[in-house]
């Protein structure tokens, strides 16, 4: 099969052919001419015509690769007269409009990059990285206009670190599908503002739970635009809270002691904060002589272990008694680490008691949450927060790129 015949295949031309490919520079150059008395396509409204108003100068497009070489098309586009909106510049069927790559390579583009950094991306196909970026922004343009809507009924709400110096991104997650939903910069009361204009009052009616930290701004937010949807509180980070009552403790009493004590206490940071399953058995057996010492950190220890057991209920009205027993024994700890913690508890009773039944966790968020730091740490971070969101929607979106 001829050349031309093999890029007049690849290309889907109806409304054109490929007259010659000729090498110059290194590279292929294929030179495509309009078929008289075919019908070209408006660039703007779609609409098919035959009348050409005049032509404009010749472009090119890079496309993929052929026989080891660059494939280069060239043509000078038409302006057709369209009946609805003039004369325009016709739509070429081989790339986007204002384009300098054909839609070929630049889904091309897209695919590798879900794998590799965009620089490598770059490199691998030899174009420049603002090739790659425009590619990715436009694949995912398009993946956000041509994704289903499904009903939501159970979200998750986190937050991503964006950089140092408290900056944040906010992710919304469908749990049931394990499917990101919206992103938005900082995580104040706009960014939750900004989600529910998005969602909007009909598409919101059909949240019925919803899975987050107990950070105020969020719970206020739900309680104004879900006021019948229920909070539950994630179990991730209630033991987070939990660990560092552990540590504060294990800090103050570290700086207490002296002597042979202190040297006993060193190095035991991950002895406490270790469920007992996941210890060694060297691990095991110096633990369990450190718990005969009489130390503030023997206490938060067993406190502890005896709040993981709360986890263990399945339903309120079992739950909520024992809960109550291990708060008046954190609240009368001594450990003032673990009466602040107690009291965000009560806080909070609500949302807690109700993970019990309805067991809803925002473990899939936090799974989403570490794919995003892969995509950051792949390109070493991003310049701008815009370039970033766009890359998390690219990398862990699951968006249909055509």
């Amino acid at each position: 099969m001829r050349l031309e015949t093999c890029i007049r295949k690849g290309l889907r031309l109806k409304a054109h052919r490929v007259r010659e490919v000729r090498e110059e520079a290194g590279h292929l150059v294929a030179e495509i001419e309009r078929i008289e008395g075919r019908q070209l396509t408006c660039g703007r409204c779609s609409r098919r015509t035959r009348r050409v108003h005049s032509r404009r100068p010749r472009r090119r497009w890079r496309d993929l690769r052929v026989r080891d070489q660059t494939l280069v098309l060239a043509y000078s586009p038409c302006r057709v007269s369209c009946q609805a909106c003039g004369p325009r510049i016709e739509h070429v069927p081989w790339a986007d409009p204002w384009q300098r790559i054909t839609r070929a390579l630049s889904l091309a583009l897209a695919r590798l990059s879900r794998e590799l950094s965009w620089k490598k991306t770059a490199m691998h196909y030899g174009v420049d990285w603002k090739t790659v970026a425009a590619a990715v922004k436009s694949a995912v343009e398009r993946g956000l206009k041509l994704r289903p809507w499904k009903a939501l009924r159970v979200i998750g709400i986190d937050e991503v670190s964006r950089s140092k110096g408290q900056r944040y991104l906010t992710l919304v997650y469908d749990l049931e599908r394990s499917r990101l939903v919206w992103i938005g910069e900082n995580r104040d009361a706009d960014t939750m503002k900004r989600f529910f204009e998005w969602l909007g009052p009909r598409r919101a009616r059909s949240i019925v739970i919803v899975c987050c930290d107990m950070w105020s701004v969020y719970l206020a937010a739900v309680r104004e635009k879900l006021p019948r949807a229920i909070v539950v509180f994630d179990r991730f980070h209630v033991v987070q809270h939990l660990n560092r009552a552990v540590d504060d403790v294990r800090r103050e009493s570290w700086r207490r002691l002296t002597g042979e004590e202190k040297s006993a206490f060193k190095r035991t940071r991950w002895l406490w904060l270790k469920n007992p399953w996941n210890l060694v058995r060297e691990e095991k057996r110096r633990l369990s002589a450190l718990c005969r010492r009489n130390q503030p950190i023997v206490r938060a220890y067993y406190l502890k272990e005896a709040f993981q057991r709360f986890w263990d209920y399945k339903r309120p009205g079992w739950a909520e008694p024992y809960l109550k027993q291990w708060l008046w024994w954190a609240s009368h700890s001594r450990l003032q680490p673990f009466k602040k913690f107690a009291r965000m508890i009560r806080e909070h009773l609500d949302g807690i008691l109700a993970w019990t039944q309805l067991r809803v966790s925002n473990g899939a968020l936090e799974g989403m949450n570490n794919k995003v730091k892969v995509v950051s740490h792949r390109a070493y971070g991003y310049r701008t927060t815009q370039t970033y969101i766009t890359a998390i929607w690219h990398g862990c979106g699951d968006l249909p790129l055509e």
